[in-house]
């Protein structure tokens, strides 16, 4: 569950901070994973970052928003917040969407 509200949260900081849309024709969706010990949560998330941008400031931000709403819902201290970048996604990407 904690998983899903980091997956979640990590959209819409992806939407605010990177400027991708949130919609379903854009690149993937943010994925995320949570380590729980007692009271506190360690997460990892994955997602695609628009090109070109300021990859370590979008992520720091990203990283902090993640961290600080799933504080919010889950009442849980988040430890650590790692974000890989799977892919740089030009204008020209994100405007093609996926083939169905």
């Amino acid at each position: 569950m904690v998983a899903r509200i980091a997956a979640r949260a990590a959209r819409t900081a992806q939407s605010r901070r990177a400027a991708i849309p949130p919609d379903r024709s854009g690149p993937a969706a943010p994925s995320a994973s949570a380590a729980l010990r007692t009271g506190s949560v360690r997460l990892h998330l994955a997602m695609d970052l628009p090109y070109p941008t300021d990859i370590p400031h979008v992520c720091e931000r990203i990283q902090h928003d993640v961290a600080k709403q799933v504080t919010q819902l889950t009442g849980l201290e988040v430890g650590e917040v790692t974000l890989t970048v799977r892919r740089l996604v030009t204008a020209a990407d994100a405007g093609r969407g996926r083939v169905r």
